[in-house]
């Protein structure tokens, strides 16, 4: 009970201090507050427990105010930031690509000496060990835009001529839950978020498959944020690996170190030719 209470205390605290829209500072004048929108790779309070320490630290370091945002499913997400609704977003390479494009987001960080790759995932006691015994069956993905985890799986089955009934289930923890509890023989993902699920659903799992590594998720900041507020948040998130404390907090979200970015990093991405998110430019 007491546990309980504690973190009911916790999510109130969170709420108030990640989704307030404006400070007020020692002048009584409002001081801007940015939205920070994650990719819903996992559920809303999972996001805020891990990102949550990351902006504060970051608001620290810089005196800049980040507010908590994302979405309740990816397609919402994609809409949001077709819209601009948030000021900086971490989004995958893909979303990066479409919405680099409109309405302008401009990448200032990335993951360090990493390449994403998208996974299949299967039960440790399935026989389903290769792709072609995926003939036929109803597969777990996120989203349709979500790039590893569903673009990369889905497009190596229709390399292979293996033809499949793709089930949308919102986040990648979804897919990885789904498997577990026999509900899909397999499930598209990403390694980074398999190695983050709960242990007990991970230990029920492997991985049967693997793509190439491609640029990871883009950290991006729609152009209407001033430049130097963007600089002052690169140079603290890329300065986080060199302190015992930011290496901790990166270490949460199974990241090692940040790095510069540019938009033309995504090229491998935009070289595929994948085709537009519905409703986008």
């Amino acid at each position: 009970m007491k546990n309980t209470s504690v973190l009911r205390l916790f999510f109130a605290a969170a709420t108030i201090v990640l989704s307030v829209k404006c400070y007020a500072g020692q002048d009584g004048q409002n001081e801007e507050i940015y939205t920070f929108g994650i990719v819903p790779q996992q559920s809303a309070s999972r996001l805020a427990i891990k990102w949550g320490p990351l902006l504060e630290y970051i608001q620290s370091v810089t005196g800049v105010k980040l507010s908590f945002k994302t979405a309740p499913n990816i397609p919402e997400f994609e809409q949001r930031l077709a819209s601009g609704d948030y000021d900086i977003s971490y989004m995958n390479p893909y979303h990066f690509t479409v919405f680099n494009n409109s309405p302008g987001y401009l990448a200032f960080a990335k993951v360090g000496n990493k390449r994403i790759k998208g996974i299949f995932v299967s039960r440790k006691d399935s026989s389903i060990k290769d792709l072609q015994e995926l003939s036929g069956k109803v597969l777990a993905f996120p989203a349709p835009a979500a790039f590893a985890a569903s673009v990369l799986p889905g497009a190596e089955l229709n390399r292979r001529g293996i033809k499949f009934e793709p089930k949308y289930v919102n986040s990648h923890d979804s897919v990885y839950r789904g498997v577990a509890l026999g509900l899909f023989p397999a499930g598209g993902g990403i390694v980074r978020t398999f190695n983050l699920v709960e242990p007990e659903v991970r230990e029920q799992l492997e991985i049967i498959w693997t793509s190439p590594g491609y640029t990871p998720h883009a950290f991006a900041a729609h152009p209407r944020v001033p430049a130097e507020v963007i600089k002052q948040i690169a140079e603290a998130m890329i300065e986080m690996s060199k302190s015992e404390k930011g290496r901790r907090l990166l270490a949460v979200l199974g990241m090692k170190e940040l790095e510069p970015a540019i938009g033309s990093d995504w090229d491998d991405v935009r070289q595929l030719n994948l085709e537009r998110i519905p409703g986008t430019k």
